[in-house]
């Protein structure tokens, strides 16, 4: 239902109103119309116009289109992430995002030093992705700690690679917010476009898939930034040899 197509295609507006309707998909199937523009501070107007994006001719089709898809994928429970992930890695194989890739590519092949920042899963993709570009050649290192001294030379050219699921993590913003005082350029690995992470970002790669929370933790699959990352460091050993 919510296909990489689909999602990319949403306006800002409409972004906001689809992270509102995934963080409460149990209560949006029972709402009228004027109820949900309420509570996700948007118009009946936006909703129409996303319910038809997403090739429903009006807000009732919606929510009978919804609730199956919630039933197929357990409702609460968690989803099977394999058409999911099928979709995205046939859509990194089109023209925008393999460009997108190769911009990406050019300024970290002209870095000096390549720092990765994120916090909890997304740490761990980082010290990955670290270890990865570490591995072919690239003085890559991998920050955690918030009040890390950061002894950065302007003369020298620093790239910031920042990964964030939700791309509204706090601690992960002040990391950015303090590299850029540094005249550190910023690239973000952030599930949509529309979070503040990726605003503030020179350069951003989204991948929207659907993001899947326990009581306690975000847990959504990792694969679309692993993959992300590897192509990137494959693409630099392989184009970008000195």
């Amino acid at each position: 239902m919510f296909s990489y197509n689909k999602i990319q295609s949403l306006n800002e507006l409409e972004l906001s109103l689809y992270n509102y309707i995934m963080r409460n998909s149990e209560k949006v199937i029972y709402m009228r119309i004027r109820e949900l523009a309420k509570e996700a501070h948007v118009s009946t107007t936006t909703i129409l116009r996303f319910c038809k994006k997403l090739d429903c001719e009006g807000f009732s089709e919606f929510k009978v289109k919804f609730k199956m898809y919630l039933d197929q994928s357990g409702g609460k429970g968690l989803a099977d992430n394999t058409s999911m992930i099928i979709d995205f890695l046939k859509k990194a194989q089109g023209k925008e995002y393999i460009e997108k890739i190769d911009l990406v590519c050019d300024e970290l092949n002209k870095a000096n030093t390549i720092i990765f920042i994120g916090i909890g899963f997304s740490g761990i993709i980082s010290k990955y992705a670290a270890r990865y570009l570490s591995a072919i050649g690239r003085n890559s290192i991998y920050i955690d700690d918030p009040f890390y001294p950061l002894n950065l030379k302007y003369s020298e050219n620093y790239v910031a690679m920042a990964f964030s699921v939700s791309g509204e993590t706090p601690t992960a913003i002040e990391h950015i917010n303090r590299l850029k005082k540094k005249g550190c350029k910023i690239i973000s690995i952030t599930n949509n476009e529309d979070s503040t992470i990726a605003k503030i970002s020179d350069i951003n790669i989204g991948y929207y898939v659907q993001q899947e929370k326990t009581e306690e933790d975000d847990i959504t699959t990792q694969i679309p930034a692993l993959y992300i990352i590897e192509i990137i460091g494959k693409k630099l050993y392989k184009n970008y040899k000195g």
